[in-house]
């Protein structure tokens, strides 16, 4: 092999007048512009669809002739320049929400980096592997639409996820093909020197250099991290040649990069985040590395730098399982962190307890949700129901704390709406709704337009994009089988399936196996009878991935296949490969309903139906996630009420039964109930139900205003408050923490007086006095409270409310005397307790881990 003597880029020559298509096309903010998108495809279409839509490679590839021709083009340099005037007032705009809503409340300087380890922005930059990554893009979008002072932080993988193919048995294969950057809507970050900005990181036998790349969204950068380099040895090259690839050694070699790198790249960029919002566990390494840096920098114990750091960080839990977390063994972590935890003032066993739960054995492995939950004091889920899920399953950090108060929120995902919108329907949109949806998607009040779109323009609409969904279903089904080798009458075939009239069902997401991509498969011959109605045909399209290393995954693509391969479901049952962005946008624009039937309590919140939702797509799905907060019989369908089994077999059976239902009592009847006219009034009806429901609330507008409000902003705030005055808060409040420990275990409850007895009246007023016995604290250290509510049969107080109890006398050495009064406002069985919190005026969470006294 012919190694190079010396290395050098090469950019593509335009012409002086076509210069602004460099500014549009390493910005992604082109990506949801579709005049943008029309302006590049403009250039040349055919090489548009060839480069996966990447301007950056159709600038380098497109002929110089064709360049000057379209420099002399009077019509494409007015199109060029109308895109460009409005490319300059979006970056320009300064009366944008965060402006307006938050900056008034925060310094100049307030910097929010966002950190997570794959982002899907488009489908020419492939760093992503699902719901996660996308939802990660489409929050960089958001907040660039939003104004936010915020950065993206991840890893620049050489190979990416990788790209799906299937053998002429169904199972799938996996190819990666190496990332030419040169060629990406993404460049190197530069130095004062014109050299690339580096970062190092210690690991085991080498310090491990990355390089910095930034991918431009909008408003926000994006900063990746990139070990292939020369300097670095073999095995540190390829710390970001995967996403999701390797072994163990491997994911904590990126983690490690993620969050350690990460944050050194932020530096080195000249970007000091207020907040860091960890999306998911892997990052979870940066708040080791903010509190290094504050030991360092503002000479501080590692307990006082670790409380100043939690106050400013923000995780993001996307995980309803325990399987999902990433677990390293304590050998990896002696490893890898020997030396860094000597920086820290941590022996080995202190700093294995940050990642580990209470009450652990010796052996146990080191959580990095733990470690974010740990070094985090803000935390979230992603769907109502997920937040739940959450508390239940962390509950045990928080020993004694009742499970609705585990300090784990919820802020329901959502999407970035101009990402994901048909052109045709976007239109229809600026129409009758007017081009604020376009700047508000989260305003109710524009989305009660959609009543003013005639039915039948809405329908035909909606039509077209069927049209076009079955026309590149069969064009993507007819490469599958010529790369096959398929016989020439089996590729013929695949110009017939489907139909562009018939109802479409869509089914496209990661082949998990709790997501039951089969589930309609249960009862094959039901439905093939549902399917081959002659005047009601129903066709289905499935697209989807499995992770390499599940089998079971691949199984289900392997017997949908086989499926879709029998006579009569051929023409109704289509499996299309590698499924990605663009793909996903075809599906969720043009299919009419849209399939999700995951166990329930296993889906986080799923945000594909979202997207399907907003181009007037029906969604049938079970009770999980996100559509727990958006169904009504209204908008779409559920598949069971929310019910989960033991059983899954008998589990599985059950919904599907209930999903057959469905589909031959309401969903096909409905969908050919047609009028003299030819329009299904009723579908139609539903189907604006749907988008006024469903488009103002699950988007990323609503979400990222969300964190904004909820999380970022009381973070800074108390982030700000800890570090003022070089930090004498937060030493102060780490100083009182070592207090509350070491005198914790003396606080009791010695004895309660109250006036309650049976046949209460309701509101009538309970007193209540309680001797509070705490050692060698003070009373400024505790809140002393009432915790009452209803008893159930299990002897659990549930729909607890908390009244605080006030001090009143002192009797002997250390126990005082405290009062309350509360009243139940139910009929029924009540009880109450009384409990001891650890108080602090700066302390912005009092339930601290296995630090409450109950009177029970």
């Amino acid at each position: 092999m012919v190694r190079p003597y010396r290395q050098f880029t090469v950019v593509p020559s335009l012409p002086p007048r076509l210069v602004p298509l460099r500014d549009l096309a390493y910005n992604i903010w082109w990506s949801w512009n579709p005049d943008a998108v029309d302006l590049f495809r403009r250039l040349d279409h055919d090489l548009w669809e060839e480069s996966g839509h990447n301007p950056v490679l159709i600038l380098g590839r497109i002929s110089q002739d064709r360049l000057q021709e379209a420099a002399n083009d009077d019509g494409f340099l007015s199109h060029m320049m109308r895109v460009y005037q409005t490319f300059n007032r979006y970056i320009s705009k300064t009366d944008t929400w965060y402006n307006q809503h938050i900056a008034p409340q925060v310094p100049p300087d307030f910097q929010i980096a966002y950190f997570s380890a794959e982002f899907g922005l488009t489908e020419s930059l492939p760093m992503y592997s699902g719901g996660l990554g996308v939802l990660a893009g489409d929050h960089l979008k958001s907040a660039s639409d939003l104004g936010l002072p915020l950065a993206g932080v991840g890893l620049l993988y050489q190979e990416g996820y990788f790209r799906q193919y299937l053998n002429a048995d169904g199972w799938q294969q996996e190819l990666y093909p190496v990332n030419d950057f040169h060629t990406m809507p993404i460049e190197l970050v530069l130095g004062s020197d014109g050299k690339p900005v580096t970062v190092q990181v210690e690991y085991p036998a080498q310090m491990v250099t990355a390089q910095v790349w930034r991918v431009q969204v909008g408003r926000v950068p994006l900063y990746l991290l990139d070990t292939n380099l020369e300097v670095n040895r073999p095995e540190y090259r390829d710390i970001t040649d995967q996403l999701y690839g390797g072994d163990l050694d491997m994911r904590i070699r990126q983690e490690i990069m993620l969050g350690i790198g990460g944050m050194r790249a932020l530096t080195a960029v000249g970007v000091r985040p207020t907040i860091c919002h960890m999306n998911e566990g892997h990052s979870a390494f940066l708040g080791l590395e903010r509190v290094r840096m504050a030991m360092q920098e503002q000479h501080l114990t590692f307990a006082e730098a670790r409380e100043l750091v939690a106050s400013g960080n923000v995780f993001t839990t996307h995980t309803p399982v325990p399987a999902g977390i990433d677990l390293f063994p304590p050998y990896l972590i002696d490893q890898y962190f020997a030396n860094y935890r000597e920086e820290l003032g941590l022996s080995r066993e202190a700093f294995l307890q940050l990642g580990r739960r209470p009450h652990y054995h010796p052996e146990e492995n080191f959580s990095m949700a733990v470690l974010a939950l740990r070094l985090a004091d803000s935390a979230n889920g992603v769907s109502r129901i997920h937040g739940a899920t959450a508390r239940a399953m962390w509950q045990e950090l928080w020993p004694h704390t009742p499970e609705n108060e585990v300090p784990i929120t919820s802020i329901t995902n959502g999407i970035h709406s101009r990402s994901w919108i048909s052109g045709d329907l976007s239109s229809l949109y600026v129409r009758y709704l007017g081009p604020r949806w376009i700047d508000r998607p989260a305003d109710k009040t524009v989305w009660e337009r959609v009543e003013r779109i005639p039915d039948e323009e809405l329908w035909r609409t909606h039509e077209r994009r069927r049209e076009r969904m079955v026309s590149v279903a069969r064009e993507r089904l007819r490469y599958q089988l010529e790369r096959h080798g398929a016989p020439p009458a089996e590729v013929a075939i695949a110009s017939e399936v489907l139909h562009p009239d018939a109802l479409t069902i869509g089914f496209a997401r990661r082949f998990a196996t709790y997501k039951r991509a089969a589930l309609l498969f249960t009862d094959v011959d039901r439905l093939s009878r549902i399917l081959n109605q002659a005047d009601r045909p129903v066709q289905i399209i499935f697209a989807g991935k499995a992770h390499p290393r599940d089998n079971p995954g691949k199984e289900f693509i392997r017997q949908i296949v086989h499926y879709s391969r029998r006579e009569d479901l051929r023409h109704h049952i289509i499996f299309l490969e590698d499924y990605d962005m663009a793909l996903a946008r075809y599906m969720v624009q043009g299919v009419d309903v849209w399939l999700n039937n995951p166990r329930v309590g296993m889906e986080a919140s799923g945000t594909s139906g979202m997207k399907a939702a907003l181009n007037g797509v029906l969604n049938l799905s079970t009770c999980d996630g996100w559509w727990c907060e958006a169904y009504n019989p209204s908008v779409g369908w559920r598949i069971g009420q929310g019910e989960t089994y033991d059983d899954v077999q008998y589990w599985d059976q059950i919904e599907a039964q209930a999903l057959y239902n469905m589909l031959e009592k309401e969903v096909v009847p409905l969908f050919y109930d047609r009028g003299a006219d030819g329009l299904p009034r009723a579908w139609i009806r539903k189907m604006k139900n749907s988008i006024r429901a469903i488009a103002p609330e699950f988007n990323t507008d609503r979400m990222v205003q969300d964190y904004a409000t909820r999380l970022y902003l009381p973070a800074a705030e108390q982030h700000l408050l800890l570090g003022a005055d070089e930090a004498r808060r937060a030493k102060e409040l780490a100083a009182w923490l070592i207090k509350i420990r070491q005198h914790w275990g003396e606080v009791r409850i010695e004895s309660i007086q109250e006036n309650a007895h049976d046949g209460l009246p309701v509101g009538t007023e309970i007193n209540l006095t309680a001797w509070v016995s705490l050692g060698a604290l003070q009373p400024e250290d505790v809140a002393v409270q009432i915790y009452h509510g209803i008893v159930t049969p299990q002897g659990e107080i549930i729909e607890a409310e908390v009244v605080p109890m006030a001090r009143q006398s002192k009797e002997g050495a250390n126990t005082y005397v405290y009062q309350g009064v509360f009243a139940s406002s139910k009929t029924g069985l009540h009880g109450y307790a009384v409990r001891v919190l650890p108080f602090h005026e700066n302390l912005k969470n009092p339930h601290i881990p296995g630090m409450v006294v109950w009177s029970s």
